[in-house]
């Protein structure tokens, strides 16, 4: 669940960089590569930030 809360808050930050570089003229061919490379860098931060701690092993 917190992933996915995370992954939309992100989503909706992407949502408006792209907004913001269509406002100010930016090619559509670089508002899709500015976009793709957030989206990664958020599923990336997203699972490093939510996943599970792995219980020691005795």
């Amino acid at each position: 669940m917190n992933f996915a809360l995370y992954l939309v808050g992100f989503l909706v930050f992407v949502g408006g960089v792209a907004w913001g570089l269509t406002v100010i003229g930016v090619s559509t061919t670089y508002i899709l590569i500015a976009s793709l490379v957030l989206l990664g860098i958020g599923i990336m931060t997203g699972v490093t930030r939510t996943r599970m701690k792995d219980p020691p092993s005795t």
